[in-house]
């Protein structure tokens, strides 16, 4: 059972969830990607033994509302927050995409508090096309951000059109249910475009990744999915070896199935366990 808590941050209070007992071992700290929320790591969290943490970050689902300032640095100090409130001195810390480069950052500047770092494709520099930007890079993850929607039925079609997401699962309905607010027919997605906008640029820019990446042991386990956000041979890291980390590479997932597929589910909970 997922239970959510709210946690004071400035600006206003994070929505976070929790699996299990927390008092049950060492819990993992779940982050999520630039444009998700917390409902994405549910499929890995069903799999684990042990407590999963899972913050709503700032400009994203229950926390859709709470404002800047955003970047990774900010990003990893809610997270610390999060587990000051919940009473956890220590957490496994993972990161899918986005969270790959926050769960980073935390290690780097509150190091007291990573029992171990786990990044799934994300966390290590990315090359972007000249002239791409956050659209191109995005696609329709960001396009919706724009887009209202008459029905939740239309807004689970409009996702199911993704190429990322050919096989429609109760995993991925229950992300994209969670995603909606307001009231039909203007309901909307609840992530923030300036939140994403601006922690793109942090992202591929900032000095707190940049740092937090040169600091990373060389054995840091990483899981590298084998296709890329829409579903296009290589993925987000087409070059293992330049990744400079333990480079697990998962096959048959996608940037999005790693975390939703059943195979990506199991070998990002086998790496935690």
């Amino acid at each position: 059972m997922t239970v959510l808590s709210r946690v004071p941050v400035p600006g206003g209070e994070l929505t976070v969830a929790t699996w299990g007992d927390l008092a049950a071992g060492t819990p993992v700290l779940a982050i999520h990607g630039i444009t998700a929320s917390h409902v994405a790591w549910g499929p890995v969290a069903a799999l684990l033994p042990g407590p999963v943490v899972a913050p709503d970050l700032r400009g994203r689902g229950g926390s859709g509302d709470v404002p800047g300032p955003y970047g990774m640095a900010a990003h990893a100090a809610d997270c610390v927050a999060a587990l000051d409130h919940l009473g956890i001195e220590r957490a496994t810390v993972v990161g899918h995409s986005m969270g790959g480069f926050v769960a980073a950052v935390l290690a780097h500047r509150y190091p007291s508090r990573v029992a171990r770092l786990v990044l799934v494709d994300g966390g290590a520099p990315l090359s972007v096309p000249d002239g791409a930007d956050l659209e191109t890079l995005l696609g329709p993850a960001v396009a919706r951000l724009d887009m209202r929607f008459a029905s939740r039925a239309e807004y689970r079609e409009f996702w199911g059109k993704h190429p990322a997401f050919t096989e429609w699962t109760p995993a991925i309905e229950s992300y994209v249910d969670y995603d909606l607010t307001g009231t039909e027919p203007e309901l909307r997605s609840k992530v923030s475009g300036a939140a994403v906008r601006a922690d793109f640029v942090d992202l591929h820019t900032g000095a707190a990744g940049r740092d937090a990446y040169a600091a990373l042991a060389p054995d840091t386990p990483f899981l590298r999915a084998e296709r890329g956000m829409f579903d296009e041979p290589g993925g987000l890291y087409p070059n293992p070896a330049a990744v400079g980390l333990a480079v697990t590479t998962v096959p048959g997932t996608n940037h999005y199935s790693i975390l939703f597929g059943a195979d990506g589910a199991k070998a990002v909970a086998a790496a935690l366990s």
